[in-house]
This record gives C-alpha cells, sequence and structure tokens, in this order.
C-alpha cells in the first residue's frame, strides 16, 4: 500500500482511480484510516464477498510468518513504520486488482502472505504504462 501512495501523483495523472478494501468492521475501518492517513476510499466487506469473488482465502502459516514477511516488518521498521496489532483474521489474503475501465480484469494477484504485493511498475505495466 505504502507503494502504491508514494506514486499517487502518477497514479492521478492516468486517471487510475484506487480503493481500497477490508473486510473489518466500519470501527476498525475508521481506525486504520486514522492511524496510516490512507488517501483513497476504503470499502468494508465483512462478508469477504469481494475477496471470494478474486480468490483470496487463507493464506499458509509460512507466508504469513515467513523471512518475506519479516524482512518487510523490519523495512518497515528501520523507517520508524510499525505495524498495527492484529484485530482480526490475519490469515485472510490481500491482492491486487486492476480493472479497466471497460470492466476488464487486467491485473489479479493474490498476495501469498502480507509481503507479497505487485510493485508499482507491475500495476503500471498491466495498465500498459511502461514505469
Amino acid at each position: 500500500m505504502l507503494q502504491l501512495q508514494q506514486a499517487r501523483e502518477e497514479l492521478d495523472r492516468l486517471e487510475i482511480q484506487t480503493l481500497v478494501v477490508t473486510f473489518e468492521g466500519r470501527r476498525e475501518a475508521r481506525e486504520y484510516l486514522d492511524e496510516t492517513g490512507l488517501i483513497w476510499p476504503l470499502l468494508v466487506d465483512t462478508d469477504r464477498q469481494l475477496y471470494r469473488a478474486y480468490d483470496m482465502h487463507a493464506a499458509r502459516l509460512r507466508h504469513l510468518w515467513g523471512f518475506a514477511t519479516m524482512r518487510a516488518y523490519g523495512r518497515e521498521a528501520l523507517r520508524g513504520r510499525f505495524p498495527r496489532i492484529p484485530r482480526a483474521d490475519t490469515a485472510q489474503q490481500g491482492g491486487n486488482v486492476l480493472i479497466d475501465p471497460a470492466g476488464v480484469v487486467r491485473l489479479h494477484h493474490v498476495g501469498s502472505g502480507p509481503a507479497d504485493r505487485p510493485t508499482v511498475a507491475t500495476v503500471l505495466a498491466a495498465r500498459g504504462v511502461v514505469h
């Protein structure tokens, strides 16, 4: 998410509308917005209909607490950003979906764990933009 927020100007210039989805309740979503300063709309999907529609289910334990996840958390901690204490299902997979204006899915990435996200360059390439 941080990578996308850092590329906000480019995403805006390309008219890419970004939405964030959470399965946590409204109160937790509000706390997340307050803690992170998220700049995009946050949709609440407590029934996880969108997650299921895009095949985002439960991640494997090795992906949740594997080397890549610990490395990503360590990098963030060195920058003074610490992950918030989970209050919900930490096994829920997340991901990235890029849908073009015609409704065609151009990118569908299901993360195997918290550290598994496509780069901004990958997202832009899926849209047909060379970064």
